[in-house]
């Protein structure tokens, strides 16, 4: 066979497959247009997705702790953790952080409402208080800080100062403190601090505390269960239940 036969047997071949193979690329981006051109796009997408994130933690993060921990938010209900929520059976609505948080200090505003004291009827004006802006906030350092992350609530904040002692009864005490029990110490009455302020629940646990996730979901099961939760008439009084309420004082 002649070099020129070889030659021209292997330029006929290489240009089949050249055709052959701007065919199956042609074909490729036909089927798949995603594929090649829309990167720039996507990358668009994840820039501006990027740059979303960074403006909400500019606009709502403040970078500094409250006293237990979690980080102060500048506003409520604005696409961050701290939001305003209805508690179930009660008619009110609480702003705070959503998730854990919210389920446990919910748990705490219901039983006070069924068994410490009925909060809000007859147009009572501000029978509980959630977040507060972090720059209403004098001290970090202290339990009523906590508000300002959303991990506290107050009963009745113009009715029950700070550094005052009184505002309950006995009997309502013991029932604060069984409800206190309720949470295993995830939460902390203000009225058992040194400088006391009775209207004041807060988280005591950090961020990420697998004792606060049990809790919850013990308090999430209660309102799956006919008889159990918040709402269940108990008797605070049986020596058991003062003994487990003692434990968190």
């Amino acid at each position: 066979m002649s070099p020129i036969g070889i030659t021209r047997r292997h330029a006929l071949t290489t240009a089949a497959g050249v055709t052959a193979a701007a065919s199956l690329a042609s074909a490729s981006l036909l089927v798949t247009p995603a594929v090649a051109a829309p990167q720039p796009l996507r990358n668009d997408e994840l820039k501006e997705a990027l740059r979303r994130v960074e403006a909400r933690r500019r606009r709502l993060l403040t970078g500094r702790p409250s006293a237990n921990q979690w980080e102060m938010e500048k506003a409520a209900d604005d696409g961050g953790d701290i939001v305003t929520r209805p508690v179930a059976g009660t008619g009110l609505k609480v702003t705070v952080r959503m998730g854990d948080p919210e389920t446990v200090l919910a748990h705490v505003i219901r039983r006070f409402h069924y068994e410490v004291d009925a909060l809000g009827l007859h147009g009572e004006p501000n029978p509980v208080e959630g977040w507060v802006a972090p720059s209403a906030i004098r001290d970090s350092r202290l339990p009523e800080a906590n508000q300002a992350s959303g991990t506290a609530i107050v009963i009745r904040p113009d009715s029950y100062p700070p550094g005052v002692r009184g505002g309950f009864t006995a009997g309502q005490q013991l029932i604060i403190r069984d409800i206190i029990a309720d949470t295993e110490g995830v939460v902390r009455w203000g009225g058992e601090d040194r400088r006391p302020y009775e209207g004041l629940f807060y988280l005591t646990v950090p961020p990420g505390d697998a004792r606060l996730k049990r809790v919850a979901a013990k308090i999430r099961a209660w309102g799956e269960t006919p008889g159990a939760g918040a709402g269940v008439v108990l008797d605070v009084t049986e020596p058991s239940r003062r003994r487990r309420a003692a434990r968190y004082r």
